[in-house]
């Protein structure tokens, strides 16, 4: 059973801040997957130059926390409708994508996009692919929100989308 889950939409330190939050969420590491430079930097993909895009990879327990319950928190916590990027943040590397470990991780994402679908008044353009090689981003980048909660961009980007998490997902949320 597949324990592993890729996310991107956007800025990886929103996705991360979110799914930290999650009850069977074990780890999250933010990083880089689905392009072609070799161990890239932050500073290479934020170029847009590389084809990869800005990810965070889960670990999490499915006895505690489903594959569709976190693609669903994913697809709600971003907007899977807006292509190659998440609000002003703009680039490939910012595109909404889920990147797959099995055929039955694709199968799920296929049936939660259908049925999240009527939920959106556009198409959910989120790529999915198979699992591409994840490079782990530096240091400064992992617990960004923990580290760095009153930060400008934590507070205008990120406070907001946990609040909509509380809002929408509260059965799924660790205790406090």
């Amino acid at each position: 059973m597949d324990t592993k889950a890729t996310f991107g939409g956007g800025c990886f330190w929103c996705v991360e801040a979110v799914m930290q939050q999650l009850n069977g969420v074990e780890s999250v590491v933010s990083g880089y997957a689905g392009g072609d430079t070799e161990a890239p930097t932050y500073r290479q993909v934020c170029s847009g130059t590389t084809g990869h895009a800005e990810v965070v990879q889960v670990t999490f327990n499915p006895q505690e926390i489903s594959y569709r319950d976190l693609v669903e928190v994913f697809l709600t916590s971003h907007d899977p409708t807006q292509e190659d990027g998440q609000g002003a943040d703009i680039g490939t590397q910012y595109r909404s994508v889920i990147m797959l470990h099995s055929d039955e991780q694709r199968q799920v994402a296929e049936e939660v996009i259908k049925e999240m679908s009527p939920l959106f008044n556009k198409p959910i353009v989120t790529q999915l692919l198979t699992e591409q090689k994840f490079y782990p981003a530096e240091t400064e980048h992992q617990d960004f929100y923990a580290n760095n909660s009153m930060q400008p961009y934590c507070m205008a980007v990120i406070n907001p989308k946990l609040s909509k998490l509380r809002q929408q997902h509260a059965d799924k949320l660790k205790s406090a």
